[in-house]
Parts: structure tokens; sequence; C-alpha cells
């Protein structure tokens, strides 16, 4: 987007209405919607800022806006609501100027919108820190309740303010804001009752029913169904665009920002629920003896709800409905009231508990946002209020909106001429009077203290007697019927005749934004406010926290019989103070106008805009910034921007700056009469003189342009032209340069060749003489190595002869050798020849002779007897090796030799068999009695247990001691001991599990041949003595735990208390001597064992099932027992 460095230039229409030429109403509106289309929503009317509700998001509200128009002169850029609020700021910062923005408008205009940015605006500037954030963030957090429990939907405005609101910035020294007072004006309280077609009651009814809890509603006694509420319309319960729910979250995150506490949250909605529940309350007539009809009501249900929302007796409220009590002097009466007095006092109550609540909330913020400190304070008010309303039906409440407006308007005139006059002379310009419309004869009319409206309005509700609304339009007929802004069917100024647009009934007021009629019906109850002292008496007997608090004149000790002052009365000083607080500050003026009643973007209806510039005076405002001069301008600001316009101020003026305007303005030949000097800036009195100042410019600038293009073009060429000088220069050397090294090189390259053949020829003819020298001294040589060779053969074959002769020698003595050894090994050959066959002979005779031996032996089974011997021999050999390879002695050894021959596998089987049978039985033989017994307990332990207790495995290596506890040795189990009728076959500690909690208690466990025993194991005193003969069977678990049942036989004598669940590390032990104990005696069947994981257990009357569950228990790898109910015990046994 185009920054704009001043309000003249790049205009779209024109910024500022003073400047507009020429102008009339139809010109005004043009340059309105030529801007509005271009999405130029701000206007100025010299310090007056006109806003335009676009009905859509625009991006000129970003951080980078703010810092644009920060610090920055007011005309210096394009109008913004930016540009008056950082005005305003400086102004109270800098020159400790007490500020008010005032922004008014009708509804739907966007003033809520334009107050948020300007306090954004201020929030962002002004200075850093966590208590200042703190202040800045309850500030603006304070805008979201108040719209909730202030704002509601209208026909003409989604978020419309019902109330007007004066909010005072105060910050310090510094400029940071350190707190603020918020006070409202005239809430609309017959909203909470009834609302027009198209409207809704205040957001806050629907945002509570939306967005919150079903618990708090259930609290709040409430229902999330809109029809159910008779003060809720439905016929636009749901707004497009408005989210209640997520409204209702950013009210409670509000509240909790500024303060509230959660209490305070909690007792606000419980009277918002309260105001909607007295809505549905409904009364039926009810015949008395004397004739008159008493009102009762008809479903006490949401009577009964409402008062326990509030801590009020259902009698004492239902009372109020029916009766009122009149206290004059020491005489009370009390008189029934009919239905329509009831609903009366239903709606008024309601009325009045919202509108308190409301002043009680605010109150309650301004305690929470208030300055802290009491050293001196800058104030800036915001203003926000109601604009001028002009509706088919007008009543009591536009009458007086408007008479607020009326002297919003008065004070405007008075403070923007007053603020025109204060330039004047401080600029030392003659002033002259300025003709404008002074509203103040209509004020006075509404306000007189005798003959004004509001005063007659007060003197009629006061009267005794009766008192209707036609006898105060009779009063106004009688008193002001010769007032000319005044009408009425009875006054000289209407056309009786002619004007049938005036009803009866009603009375119209020529205000300065136009006629606007009213209907007089309501106004003397409207303005009476009149809340029957028995509901506020009601209401102050309340357990409630903040009922006290709204209804202060219910307290009986403090009965005052004086009348209350009629809501009339409230406005007009409400209204004087607000006018008192305004003249002391410094007035800026927001005007905020509605283009289409459709509430769309890019509409724009003349005949609505033309209306709201009329009633909000803006033509008029004009007027009267344009009766005295209508541009003024710094001095330094005017010479910088039409300097150029006169040869003697460009490009630069040395003197003063007002001295150079005086050049500038004679130079240009302007007429005296349309300017005036002033002490720091420059009065310009028609605009067609700026405007022929900024065409000059306009043109000086073009010829200015066109100038710095030639120069820059002749210097852009002449540049371009130096730059291809000089690279021609450059290169021209390189060139030049190359060619020189080129030749260079050349002849280089034909000394290198030249020298190159010298040196060669050169080379050759030495490696010439070289060659010839090497060859003549290779001659020598080879000669003299052809006679050395020759007398070194001859002396070879000198050596060699006598060689060959030693040789020879040699050759002939080792061959006589050789046939001498040759013969010997003949001999010796030939000798030992002859002695082996002796011996073969020998041995062949010896073979015959045993042959003829042992003939007669072998001639018949002789293969048979071979055989026998044979095996026979196999058989001894493998009985000598098995003999060698014997295993141990211990019968769990399972080795045994390999067998060596296929043939003997059966045998080697089985001698395999009875070796370990024999082993067996030598080991048994070393076996005493008593660890005999121990041993057949531990066989009969694995037939009961074994792949069917998870314990089982564990308790194979430990052994079956029996006596645990050392019974027999042990002093306090003496006496124990000596019960005991037979030998005690075991003594150890079990636990014995509670069923009431699933823990245990120690006891000793003592078992004998003909019954058991559980006794205290600190004590030894005897619990229970069972005989096993009662005893049926025993039941545990599969899982790696000690628990046991212990069941008795029904009818039983030691079965009275029922069954005995124990635990017991050594189950296995325990289990297996209660079964052989069982199997060893011939006069009772055998004990059972049930194993499973769910079994159950009498205990007295009650069966109680005990349930085994792998998990992990609390205990770490413990088992635990815990009780589930009364029918179940569970087990918890850690996972293998």
């Amino acid at each position: 987007m185009e920054v704009k460095t001043s309000l003249l230039d790049n205009m779209i229409g024109v910024g500022d209405m003073v400047l507009l030429e020429p102008l009339s109403e139809d010109t005004f509106i043009e340059n309105l919607k030529k801007r509005f289309d271009h999405n130029e929503i701000y206007t100025y009317i010299g310090s007056v800022v006109i806003s335009m509700n676009p009905y859509k998001s625009l991006p000129i509200y970003t951080a980078e806006k703010v810092e644009e128009y920060r610090n920055r002169n007011f005309y210096e850029l394009s109008p913004h609501i930016y540009a008056l609020a950082d005005e305003a700021y400086r102004s109270l910062r800098d020159q400790d100027k007490d500020q008010c923005i005032l922004i008014t408008g009708e509804s739907g205009a966007g003033k809520t919108e334009a107050s948020k940015f300007v306090m954004s605006y201020v929030a962002a500037v002004c200075g850093k820190g966590q208590e200042v954030n703190k202040v800045k963030e309850q500030l603006l957090q304070s805008n979201p309740v108040l719209e909730a429990f202030g704002n509601a939907k209208t026909v003409r405005n989604d978020n419309s303010s019902r109330f007007g609101k004066y909010m005072d910035i105060e910050f310090d020294f510094k400029g940071d804001p350190i707190g603020g007072v918020i006070s409202n004006y005239l809430l609309e309280k017959s909203r909470v009752v009834k609302q027009t077609r198209g409207e809704r009651n205040f957001h806050v009814f629907y945002q509570l029913l939306s967005g919150a809890s079903d618990d708090l509603l259930k609290k709040l006694k409430l229902d999330r169904d809109f029809s159910k509420y008779n003060y809720l319309s439905l016929d636009s319960a749901t707004v497009n665009g408005l989210d209640d729910a997520a409204s209702f979250r950013t009210v409670r995150n509000a509240m909790q920002i500024v303060g509230f506490m959660e209490d305070e949250v909690q007792s606000i909605l419980e009277l918002v629920a309260a105001v909607l529940k007295l809505g549905n309350i409904e009364f039926k007539p009810e015949s008395r003896v004397n004739g008159f009809d008493e009102s009762r009501v008809k479903d006490k249900n949401d009577l009964k709800e409402m008062c326990e929302l509030l801590g009020i007796e259902q009698s004492v409220l239902e009372r109020a409905f029916s009766f009122r009590t009149v206290e004059a002097k020491m005489e009370k009466v009390s008189t029934t009231l009919n239905v329509a007095q009831a609903y009366y006092a239903r709606d008024a109550l309601a009325k009045n508990l919202y509108s308190r609540l409301f002043s009680w909330l605010v109150n309650r913020i301004n305690e929470s946002i208030k300055a802290q400190t009491k050293k001196p304070k800058k104030v800036m008010g915001v203003l926000d209020i109601y604009g001028f309303e002009i509706f088919e039906d007008n009543s009591f409440e536009q009458f007086i909106i408007n008479y607020c407006n009326e002297k919003l308007q008065q004070i405007f005139i008075e403070l923007t001429l007053r603020e025109e006059q204060e330039e004047y002379v401080r600029e030392g310009i003659e002033w002259t009077n300025i003709e404008y419309f002074n509203n103040a004869i209509i004020c006075d009319l509404i306000e007189n203290n005798k003959n004004g409206i509001l005063a007659m309005l007060d003197e009629e509700c006061l009267r005794p007697g009766t008192v209707t609304d036609e006898t105060f339009l009779d009063k106004l007929n009688t008193v002001c019927a010769e007032h000319q802004h005044f009408e009425s069917r009875q006054s000289k100024n209407s056309k009786f005749l002619t004007d049938h647009s005036l009803p009866h009934n009603c009375f119209r007021i020529q205000h300065y934004a136009g006629k606007v009629l009213y209907r007089a019906e309501g106004f003397v109850d409207k303005n009476n406010d009149l809340l029957y002292r028995d509901l506020s008496q009601a209401m102050y007997k309340a357990n409630h926290s903040l009922m006290k608090l709204l209804f202060p004149e219910g307290n009986p000790a403090k009965v005052n019989l004086k009348r209350p002052p009629t809501a009339g009365f409230q406005f007009k000083a409400s209204v004087g103070t607000l006018m008192k607080n305004l003249l002391t500050k410094n007035p800026n003026y927001i005007r905020c106008i509605k283009p289409n009643d459709k509430k769309a973007a890019h509409i724009f209806t003349d005949s609505l805009v033309c209306h709201q510039v009329r009633y909000l005076g803006l033509m008029e405002n004009v007027r009267v910034r344009r009766a005295g001069y209508a541009f003024r301008q710094a001095y330094e600001s005017c010479l910088e921007r039409y300097k150029m316009l006169c040869k003697q101020t460009w490009p630069h003026w040395r003197g003063p700056a007002r001295e150079g305007v005086k050049v500038l303005l004679t130079g240009l030949q302007v007429h005296a009469e349309e300017f005036a000097y002033g002490r720091s800036k420059i009065f310009i009195r028609n605009p067609r003189t700026l405007f022929f100042l900024e065409e000059k410019r306009r043109q000086c600038l073009e010829d200015l342009a066109a100038l710095i293009q030639k120069i820059y073009r002749g210097w852009k060429c002449r540049t371009h032209f130096l730059l291809m000088k000089k690279s021609q220069v450059v290169v021209s050397a390189w060139y030049r340069r190359f060619a020189q090294q080129k030749k260079y090189q050349n002849i280089r390259c034909s000394a290198l060749v030249v020298q190159s053949f010298i040196r060669g020829w050169k080379a050759r003819k030495l490696l010439r003489e070289l060659k010839h020298k090497k060859r003549c001294e290779q001659a020598v040589t080879t000669i003299s190595a052809f006679w050395h060779g020759t007398q070194a053969r001859w002396e070879l074959r000198r050596l060699k002869e006598e060689a060959r002769n030693k040789h020879a020698v040699s050759v002939i003595w080792a061959a006589w050798l050789g046939t001498k050894a040759r013969r010997e090994l003949k001999r010796l050959k030939e000798e030992a020849r002859r002695k082996h066959a002796i011996a073969v002979i020998w041995a062949y005779w010896l073979g015959l002779k045993v042959r003829r031996e042992y003939r007669k032996f072998f001639r018949a089974n002789a293969g048979k007897k071979i055989y026998d011997f044979t095996i026979q021999r196999i058989m001894q050999k493998y009985f000598l090796g098995l003999k060698k390879t014997m295993p141990s002695m211990s019968p769990i050894d399972k080795s045994w030799p390999a067998r060596p021959y296929g043939f003997l596998d059966e045998t080697h089987k089985e001698l395999r068999r009875v070796f370990h049978l024999w082993r067996c039985k030598k080991y048994r033989s070393q076996f005493t009695e008593e660890k005999k017994a121990t041993y057949e307990e531990k066989l009969a332990a694995s037939e009961l247990f074994k792949d069917k207790k998870a314990l089982y495995p564990s308790s194979v290596g430990q052994p079956f001691k029996g006596d645990y506890v050392e019974i027999t040795k042990n002093p306090k189990y003496q006496k124990l001991n000596s019960l005991a009728e037979d030998r005690v076959l075991l003594a150890d500690v079990v636990s014995k599990i509670n069923r009431a909690n699933g823990k245990g208690a120690p006891r000793i466990f003592l078992l004998t041949k003909k019954s058991l025993v559980l006794a205290d194991q600190k004590t030894g005193q005897v619990k229970a003595s069972v005989p096993l003969l009662d005893l049926s069977s025993v039941s545990v678990s599969t899982q790696n735990d000690g628990f046991f049942a212990l069941k008795l036989k029904e009818g039983a004598v030691s079965a009275a208390k029922g069954d005995f669940l124990l635990s017991s590390d050594r189950l296995i032990e325990i289990i297996t001597k209660l079964h052989r104990t069982g199997a060893a005696s011939a006069d009772r069947n055998q004990i059972k064992i049930d194993i499973s994981d769910e079994f159950l257990v009498q205990f007295k009357q009650d069966k109680v099932c005990v349930k085994f569950i792998q998990g992990t228990p609390k205990n770490g790898n413990s088992v635990a027992c815990k009780r589930k109910n009364n029918r179940l015990l569970e087990v918890s046994v850690p996972s293998p």
C-alpha cells in the first residue's frame, strides 16, 4: 500500500470536508460515497473525524499502521482514527491537557468499534512494563464484560450498545495508564422484559444458556432451550456471525483478568438466572370476599427455583406479588394486587434487578481499574453514547436519548467555536462573529426547571390525584403551546387541518437534526420507574451476597418515605455532570455514519447517509469551520511544501519561514484578502486558493520531474560514453599487448629452433669422435682378450689331461670294490635262503604232526565247537570290558557303556535294568525308617501336586521337617504340647484369613493322627480343634500361592463357625501330611484334595467365593488378598 506523506497527496475525493468546493449537501454526500467506494472510510472536518462503517474487515489497523501514525502531525497522513487518537494522546502527554473523545452516531454506525480502536491505539503507543501492561489489559478487557451485559441485537445492529458509556483513562506524568473510571448512562432496562420483533434481549442471557457447562446450568436451574423463557425472543435467538458459546468463554476470561473473584462471578450468574426465572412466573386471578380480585402464582416451580437461587423465603416473595403496602406517616395500608398489577410488579422487579446488577458491575470494574496512587493524574475521556434516534414509534427512551444528543450538539458547537476563537486569538488573527444555529432554545424547552418538558413530567408524576399520559400531554399543550419548536394537535405551530401525521396522543419537537414525533403513552410510568416497597424489602431479606447491596432501600431499619427521584431527573443530573466534565477537557470528535440498513459491505444509501449528516450537524460543522479561514498550516510546513513555486525560495530559503511564505505568496500574486499571517501559521480563507497552490505545485513538480529526467538522462548518456571510451582504451591496450606477446613468442620459437639445430650438429660431431675412440679401445681390448683366452685354453687342456689320468685310477678301484661287495651280498643271500627253507619245512612238519594228533577230535561237530568257543571268548571279553566301564552306584546316574556287538543288544539292555534295580536296592538298604517315611511323603506330594500346583517345584528340594516351631523344646508351647493327645506330626505357623478384610492373623497349626489344632501364636491358647473325621476336603489353587481352605462336614460340631481359610509357605507339606494321615486311618474316608482357581468357603451362614487372579500386587511380589464384596475374596498372585 502506498504511504501518503500529506493529506493533500493522492487524494480520493477530498480528505478534509473544509476544502470541499463547492460546498453543498449533494457534494458532501458525493464526496463521502466516492471515498467509501475506495475503502477510505475516514474523512476530516478540520479536527473532526467522520467514520463510515464498512461492515467488513479492512487491513488498516495493523501494528505497522500504528507505528506509521505514531508521533505524526494530524494532517501529515491520510485521514484515520489513529491520527485523532495520536493527537489527543500527545496533547495529554506533552502539554498536560486533559482530553475527551466524543463518539456519536446512530445504532449500527460503529461507535463501539471506534472506541475500541482508540483504546487499542493508546494502549499500543504508551509505555511498557508489568504494571502498565496489567492496567492496559484490564482497561481493554472491561469492554467484553460491559458488552455482554449492556449490548443487544437490534434491527439496525447485531451488537448495539443499549447504554451510554463514558470512560476516563488516567495517566501518570510519563503518559503511562495507571487506571480508569467508567460511567454508564440510561441502560435500556425495558429490553429485559420486552423486545420488538427482530431484536434480542441482552447478550448475556444467550451466552449463558449456550456456553455454560451442564453442571453450571444444573446449579443455576436452567435449561439450554431458549423457548422455555418468556423474556427471550425466539425469532432472533441466533445471530449469524455471533458465537454465543465462545463469547461466554471470552466474558469469563475477561472477568477473571479484570479482577472478579470466582464467587462473585457465580453470584452474578445466579442473578441473571433469577431474571430468566422471574419472567416465567405467571399469575391467575382469585376472587376475595370483598369482591376484589387478588393475583396468585399459577405454577410455583419457577418461583421456588428463583427463591432458591436468591435465598428468599418463597412465601415472602409470593406475598409481595399479591399485596402492596403503602405507608403514610404513622399509617400502613395494605392493598391487593390484581393480575395486571402483579405482572407490572414482576416486570418492574426484573428491570430493577438487572439494571442495578449492571450498575454494580460498573462499580466493581471501577474498583479494579481505579488508579492506586493519589498523585496528580492526566485524564483522557472516551464517550461512547447512543446517537440521535428517530423511529416510527418514539417513546420516553428516544426522548431522553435525543435530549442527550441536543446537549452534545450544543457543547460541540460551543467548543468548536471556542477552539476557533482561541486559535485566532493565539495567532493574532482578527475574530469575526460566526452566524450559526444555536440549539440552546431546544435544550431549554426540555430541561428548563420551570416550564421544561422534564420538569412538567416530574410534576405530573409527583402530584396527587389521577395521573395519566393524557394529563401530561394536556399540560404540555397548555405550557408549550406557543413554543416555536413544539407541535401538537392543540399547539399554535401545528397545521391541524393539513398535518394528518400528528395523532392526538402525540407531540412533535423540532430538534436540530429534524422533527421527531413522540408518543406520550408510557412517559409517566417510565419516568416513575416505580418498584413497590414490598418487593424491595423482600429482596433485602434474601441471603444472596449481592441483594442487600442492590436493594438498600429495602432495609426495614432505614425506611425512607420520600418518593425516589424519577428517571428523567436522574438522567438530567447525569447529563449535567457529563457536560461539566466535558467542558473541562479538550474535545476530540468522531462522527460515526451507517452507510446502509442491510448491514452489508459496498452498499451506500444516499438518503440514509443524508439523514445522518443532517442530524449530526456535519454541514453546520463545515460552515462553522469555513466561516473564518478554511485552511491553516504552520509556516515551516507550508514553505517546505510550496517552496518550488518561487525562485527566491527554491531550493533553500535561508531566512525565517514566515518571511519565506510572504515572498512565496507575493511571487504568486495571491490576493491579500485570501490569506492572513498568524504568529506561527498561515491562514487561507478560501479552499480555491489552496487548490490553486496545489495545482501550481503539481505543475511545478511535473516541470521539476522533467528537468530531473533530462539531467538524469544526460548524466546517464555521458556516463555510458565515458564508460565506452574507457573500455575502448582498455581493449586497445590489451590487444597491443597481446600482439607484441605473439610476435615475441614467434621470434623466441625461431631462435630456439636454430639453437637446437646447432646444438644437434655439435653433439653428432662429438658423438662420432667418441664412437671412433671407443672402437679403437674396444679393438685393443678384444685382441688382448683373445690372447688371454688362448693362453687359458692351453692351460685348461693341460689340467684336464692330468684330471683324466687321476679319475681313471679312481674308477678302476671303485669298480673292483663294487665287484667284491656284490659277490659277498650274493653269498649272504644264498645262505639266508637256505636257513628260511629249513624253518618253513620244520613248521610244515610240526603242523602235520599236530593235525595228525588232533584229527580225531575234529572229525564230528567241529564247526559248532569252534563257534561255541568263539562265542565264549567274545562273552568273556565283553564281561571283562563291562567290569572295567561300570557306572557309579547312584540311582540317578543314567550313563551305561556302549554296546560292542549287535547280537548282544537285548542282553545289554537287560543287564542295564538289572544293574539299576540292584543298585537301587543297595541304595534303599542304607535308609533309616525316618528317612524312608520322608521319601514316601515326597512321593505322595508328587502324586498329589506334580503338574497341578505351580508352588510344587519349589518344594521338591525342601525337606519335610514336620516340627518348625520346636513345640517340644519351646517352654511357651509346653501346655499346647500337653493338650495334644497323640504325637504331633506337623507344627507350623500359618495365617488365618479374615473374610471381612482379607488380612491374615498368625496361628499355630498342629496336626496329629486324630485332629488338627489352631492356637494363638503369642499366648499358645487354643482357638480351634477339629477332628480329622469332621474334615471333608481341602481346596487349593493352581497358582504359586500358599492359600488353602479346610472344608468341614455339614452338621459337624466343629463346623459351627464354618470352614477355615489359611495361608502357609509350606502348603505342600501340610496338605501331604493331612492326606497321608487320612489315608492311613481305617475308620475314616480319605480326605479329598480339590485344586481349582475358584472355590467356595463356608463362613458361618454365608458362602464366600475365593477367586485367584494373576496380577501385580501393590506390595511387590507377595500374594495379596482383598475383599471385593460380601460374596467375593480376590487373591492377586504375581505372574510367573
